[in-house]
């Protein structure tokens, strides 16, 4: 396995941002910085690693509220979301009021991401896919060599995406589930934007919300 992962946690929410690491060249990236930036470079330091990129798997503020100032502080591009999700970045200060989150700093993307594009860190390659549902421009990330994948808020153990946001819409996040995920592999193991990890062979098979 090429890819390991540290999952820390940040904001209130208990999001699950993500720190991937090449083990071939101790180079890697960042997945949804959504806030608490000081744990997040500690955790870098800790590791020992450079950090080339961030990615985004969706503009929620728990997942992408301190994508600024991790940017600034790494001095890196930010790769991700889908540009669908512009709604919810130029809405930081809405969502601020909405989830009770101080007033945080607006992003843009060093690239938008499409279904079907690559991002990579160090000597992995992930692919990216865009599941619509949750927000209208989510993407999750997806290693093939390591069988690892970063879902975001698509899936969790047991349980699906809110669809009840601005924009959100659970049929697309259904068929974004069908068509996208369970295709790969039944031993792909995800990382959700909260809560325990899983795999995708033992979501088909138990989870109650996907029919």
């Amino acid at each position: 396995m090429t890819m390991r992962i540290r999952i820390i946690p940040v904001t209130p929410f208990h999001q699950n941002c993500t720190l991937l690491i090449c083990e071939k060249t101790q180079q890697a990236a960042v997945v949804d910085p959504g806030g608490d930036v000081p744990r997040i470079l500690q955790a870098i330091a800790e590791e020992g690693v450079t950090v080339e990129k961030i990615f985004i798997t969706h503009a929620h503020l728990d997942h992408a509220g301190g994508t600024a100032e991790l940017a600034k502080s790494l001095n890196v591009p930010i790769e991700g979301p889908h540009k669908d999700d512009t709604y919810w970045i130029e809405g930081f200060d809405m969502q601020s009021q909405m989830f009770g989150f101080p007033k945080l700093e607006k992003f843009t993307p060093s690239r938008w991401l499409e279904d079907g594009d690559t991002v990579s860190f160090g000597a992995v390659e992930m692919a990216v896919l865009h599941c619509p549902g949750h927000t209208p421009g989510h993407v999750v990330f997806v290693d093939h060599a390591s069988q690892q994948a970063l879902v975001g808020d698509v899936l969790f153990r047991g349980s699906i995406g809110r669809t009840d946001f601005p924009m959100g819409n659970h049929e697309q996040l259904i068929t974004a589930i069908k068509t996208k995920l369970w295709p790969l592999p039944d031993e792909t193991k995800f990382v959700s934007g909260h809560g325990p990890e899983s795999t995708f062979g033992k979501e088909k098979k138990t989870n109650p919300y996907i029919y």
